[in-house]
């Protein structure tokens, strides 16, 4: 992948970016309204956040060209919190959250992502587009049948408008064009004005007022764990993804601290934490956007917006918000993996299946990918702990060869698959093709080898590698003497 420098991150492509940033900008109005909604707050707390994040990430990220604001993944861990102990709380959260990525980051636990498997990933994914989906529906609760009518125009443009052209964001072009038909044809809906009052001032410093103390760090910590998981999981994924839209390489832990810098400056400017976001950042690399100056673009154009259309943004129908919301929904859901469900090995459907069912189940995205992982834990570990045991007979001397990896999960069965009690002098048991892994493994040995010299035969190891050989001299006398 080409390096590039943080100078030529600036100032490589500056007409494509400030292009290619004004669209994201566009794009990204109705999902920061939306996803503020989603987690029960003013629509005011997404706009500020999706500003002061992506002006902050701009500067500080990993990863030239990656959009990060208000996110649904984020938006839906707040909800409890939200309800049971209000705003001030999420803004504490936020804070804290930022504190924890920054932690994540010096101890460079960003490199650990790697183990999570792709099959936890997609049910990451999948969870996600169906908890946004479902979000929508309270919309459609004891409403009228003209807002299924409004949302289903809202989804026909999105989809039919890239057929005529892809200049204009299509969820732009189909908020404005339902706006207009709700504004003009005088049609009585919720709009987004119903949902709070839009400040068309720039967000002012503040300190969350909540008491410092163990109580409240009681009440956050396990929202801002879950977030801090959550968003780096998202961040890193969709960095994944533009490294290889862009052939460019990226920081995984410089985007872990630029992260964490972005929510704790976004908590005290009255934002809720944010992340990356798959979508936009994808809009941003296919409208042309490569570098830092595209995402700056994109938070200080939001913020002009809605300092200057005010107005007219309070007026948008609830309908076309949920409608977008609808398409986010489903174009984050990997339906390939449906399609491919029978075709992939069975533990990894499970674990794609048991990772969505958690997250819903729980609504909690961070416990789903803690079962996923903890699952495909113990599908590994039973793949591997299979083992073998091949003998032979030469003359009065019996030869064992063990196949196989020798650790806690594997030593049970070793152990009834010799024949202690059989009539001959010598035993040999072959290691050249196992390795042991821990001290269960050692023991194991140590009891084998002690049960053949109790009847009275000579026993010989044999073929043991250097890092087994290494393990048993450190364990086998001190296990043996117990």
């Amino acid at each position: 992948m080409e390096q590039v420098s943080y100078r030529e991150s600036w100032f490589r492509n500056i007409k494509g970016d400030i292009l290619s940033g004004l669209v994201v900008a566009l794009a990204l109005i109705p999902e920061a309204i939306a996803f503020s909604i989603i987690a029960g707050v003013d629509p005011m707390v997404g706009l500020y956040a999706s500003f002061t994040i992506a002006v902050t990430i701009a500067f500080v990220g990993g990863r030239p060209g990656m959009i990060s604001a208000a996110t649904g993944a984020m938006a839906l861990l707040f909800t409890e919190l939200v309800r049971d102990h209000g705003i001030e709380y999420l803004l504490a959260a936020t804070i804290l959250t930022g504190i924890l990525q920054i932690l994540f980051s010096v101890f460079k636990l960003a490199r650990y992502m790697k183990f999570i498997p792709r099959s936890v990933m997609v049910g990451f994914v999948n969870a996600l587009a169906i908890l946004i989906f479902t979000s929508q529906l309270q919309h459609f609760v004891d409403e009228t049948s003209i807002i299924y009518v409004l949302a289903g125009a809202t989804l026909l443009i999105i989809y039919l408008l890239p057929y005529v052209t892809k200049i204009v964001p299509s969820t732009l072009i189909a908020i404005i064009a339902v706006t207009a038909i709700v504004i003009f044809g005088d049609i009585q809906v919720r709009t987004v004005g119903d949902m709070g009052e839009l400040t068309r001032t720039l967000p002012n410093f503040l300190v969350p007022d909540v008491p410092f103390n163990f109580e409240t760090l009681a009440i956050i910590f396990p929202y801002s764990l879950a977030l801090t998981i959550v968003g780096l999981l998202e961040s890193l994924l969709t960095a994944s993804i533009v490294d290889d839209m862009t052939d460019t390489p990226s920081n995984k832990n410089v985007e872990s601290n630029g992260q964490g810098v972005a929510n704790i400056i976004t908590g005290f400017f009255g934002g809720m934490a944010g992340c990356a976001m798959i979508g936009q950042s994808v809009i941003n690399i296919k409208s042309g956007g490569r570098g830092r100056l595209s995402t700056l673009v994109a938070g200080i154009f939001l913020m002009f917006l809605i300092i200057f259309l005010g107005d007219i943004v309070v007026q948008i129908p609830m309908a076309a918000l949920a409608g977008v919301m609808i398409m986010v929904s489903i174009s984050t859901f990997d339906w390939n993996s449906i399609r491919t469900l029978h075709l992939v090995p069975r533990s990894d459907a499970i674990v794609m299946i048991v990772t969505v069912s958690t997250v819903i189940f729980t609504h909690n995205l961070a416990i789903g990918v803690f079962s996923g992982i903890l699952l495909s834990a113990i599908f590994f570990v039973s793949k591997i702990s299979r083992i073998r045991v091949e003998s032979n007979l030469k003359g009065n001397k019996r030869i064992y060869n063990i196949n196989g990896e020798l650790f806690f999960a594997s030593v049970t069965e070793l152990l009834t698959q010799f024949d202690y009690k059989e009539e001959i002098s010598s035993v040999e048991i072959n290691l050249s093709r196992s390795h042991i892994w821990d001290d269960s493994g050692v023991a194991a040995i140590d009891r084998i080898v002690s049960k053949f010299e109790e009847t009275g035969k000579i026993v010989e190891v044999t073929g043991l590698n250097e890092e087994s050989t290494e393990l048993v001299e450190k364990l086998a006398n001190k296990l043996s003497s117990h």
